[in-house]
């Protein structure tokens, strides 16, 4: 289903606390947003570019909080081939929105220039990262390990090295 950003909280499934397992998709400029509903976990994948222009799908996705059963809100990031830092910033205030409703947000999956994002600019200290989804859900509800040679994600023993990270 296809839907425009402002539709997007009115097509039921994954917003409204119900398991239906019906993915949820709609464009937002260059962006295209699937959400879908994986028991206690919401998965919202990014395909394309995230950006000012397209940054309002995203906040409409990663909204309605509390939801019912939600423990973890997964941003599946293996097609986004662009961040800049608006689309950083909804990703980490989604994430502070989150915490108190005793939600986690964690990401999936990002290409190399989107690690180098999280990098440069620290969020990958706060903000648990998995190499995709398949082994994101595997990690189920474990808490978050520190960031570090133990910590999944950059930096981490899934993290390819500096060598596979794109330089500027």
């Amino acid at each position: 289903m296809n839907l425009s950003a402002g539709d997007a909280g009115n097509a039921g499934g994954a917003g409204d606390g119900r398991d239906t397992g019906e993915p949820h998709a709609y464009r937002s400029g260059e962006l295209r947003i699937e959400v879908r509903r994986t028991g206690p976990v919401r998965i919202v994948s990014l395909t394309g570019e995230l950006d000012r222009d397209s940054a309002d799908g995203l906040r409409t996705a990663l909204a309605g909080l509390p939801e019912e059963g939600l423990a973890r809100i997964l941003v599946d990031l293996a097609e986004l081939s662009f961040c800049d830092s608006t689309g950083l910033n909804i990703l980490l205030r989604a994430r502070q929105e989150a915490e108190p409703a005793g939600v986690r947000l964690e990401l999936a999956g990002p290409r190399p220039v989107v690690v180098r994002l999280l990098a440069v600019t620290g969020a990958d200290t706060v903000l648990r990262i998995h190499p995709d989804v398949a082994v994101a859900l595997a990690a189920g509800n474990d808490p978050p390990s520190p960031a570090g040679p133990d910590a999944t994600g950059p930096g981490g023993p899934d993290d390819p090295g500096p060598t596979a990270r794109e330089r500027p």
